[in-house]
């Protein structure tokens, strides 16, 4: 399943301030971007929500909306691209479903290959002894 394209008006955007080292820059400016997506209000096709409702990520809630913070750069439009391009990988990870894996018996070719190594490993494990005249 391929995961819809999405844009900045399908989340809620929010700007908060940044943390960490910035100097004067990081108490007076909020460059850093909060998204708000809620799962079950989108328009994601109902597979891929309850895929995504059951991802184990920390950065969904328990009701359902995704929260990510971005605060790499130093502008909010960067931080709001940015978050974007998190969410649209946390769908595009949600949305692949993994093929289903049959069980096969090993070939008769590849149990006798098997069969030979152990046995030679085993040679050369008894011919590691003392050594007798």
């Amino acid at each position: 399943m391929k995961a819809p394209r999405l844009t900045e008006a399908d989340v809620e955007w929010t700007a908060v301030r940044a943390q960490g080292a910035g100097g004067q820059n990081v108490n007076k400016v909020s460059n850093a971007a909060q998204l708000r997506f809620d799962i079950t209000a989108s328009a994601l096709p109902e597979a891929l929500k309850q895929r995504l409702a059951a991802w184990p990520d920390q950065r969904i809630s328990g009701d359902g909306v995704v929260v990510i913070k971005a605060q790499d750069h130093r502008s909010l439009p960067l931080n709001r691209r940015d978050a974007l391009a998190r969410l649209q990988a946390l769908l595009d990870a949600a949305a692949h479903v993994p093929r289903v894996r049959r069980a096969t018996k090993p070939t008769w070719g590849s149990q006798q290959r098997r069969l030979s190594g152990k046995a030679q490993r085993g040679q050369v494990k008894s011919l590691r002894g003392r050594v007798s005249e």
